[in-house]
């Protein structure tokens, strides 16, 4: 669903400033992988989802969605294929619009807009049935300004309008950093839940290790803008934090993994 095939990225090249953030990256994900990226600061793991988005241009290799070229398209067009989820949780919705409407242009994702009524019938009783399964109570507050939930709340919501017209590609960037720990366990459930019951193919970036080896069906670590460790099945299902520092120690050649991961 997803090939990265020897990307590179620096930034400010050619000058006092350059950084090689992504140093000959290649990555495949089978259709319906759920694989979580961790690293330390400047590893590289931004600069990858953000070259799989499109938001800037990579110097050499190709990037790949469903077996479609899309090395050279721009952010918007890529938007066909994929969903993202931010960090900030005021970056994926409408303060100003109710929870309903929010659902709405969600829904109508890719589509032509026409002249007609906004929300009908259907649609709120298919919104209130999707709310429930957040259990947050959301349901019974259809017509509520975003701008008045919690940022947890936000951030569910965020991430059920990503998931409501199936993406090619999920693509989560430290999508409960900014959650209080018992907000960003909840969040982390649904996300769970969310890619199983869709069978999503999904990339989710976080600091915290434990988060990274409870979750998803393959995790991957980045070191100095390279892939080195890439571990899956019953092999990710018996790690622990202090077997991945190690291995981390090893393949990186480096004594200083606790200096370089940041660990919650």
């Amino acid at each position: 669903m997803l090939e990265l095939q020897n990307v590179s990225k620096t930034f400010n090249p050619n000058t006092v400033n350059q950084k090689v953030a992504l140093n000959g990256v290649s990555l495949t994900l089978k259709d319906g992988d759920f694989v979580t990226v961790i690293g330390g600061n400047g590893a590289g793991k931004s600069t990858m989802l953000n070259a799989v988005a499109g938001v800037f241009p990579i110097e050499s290799g190709r990037i790949l969605i469903d077996k479609t070229d899309v090395t050279s398209l721009p952010e918007y067009k890529r938007a066909i294929y994929i969903s993202r989820v931010f960090q900030d949780p005021m970056m994926g919705t409408a303060a100003s619009m109710g929870i309903d409407e929010n659902l709405a242009l969600a829904l109508r994702r890719g589509k032509r807009r026409g002249l007609r009524w906004g929300i009908t019938a259907k649609e709120r009783a298919q919104y209130k049935e999707l709310l429930a399964t957040l259990d947050l109570g959301l349901e019974q507050r259809l017509t509520t300004k975003v701008g008045l939930l919690s940022g947890g709340q936000r951030q569910a919501l965020t991430l059920l309008m990503a998931t409501l017209k199936k993406p090619k590609l999920l693509l989560l960037d430290e999508h409960t950093a900014a959650l209080d720990p018992k907000t960003a366990v909840k969040v982390l459930e649904m996300t769970e839940d969310i890619v199983r019951r869709n069978n999503l193919t999904t990339l989710m970036i976080t600091h915290n290790m434990k988060d990274a080896i409870a979750h998803g069906n393959r995790l991957i670590m980045m070191y100095e803008g390279r892939i080195v460790i890439d571990i899956a099945g019953e092999d990710k299902k018996k790690l622990t934090v202090e077997k991945l520092l190690d291995l981390f120690s090893k393949v990186s050649g480096s004594d200083e993994a606790d200096d370089k991961l940041l660990l919650s």
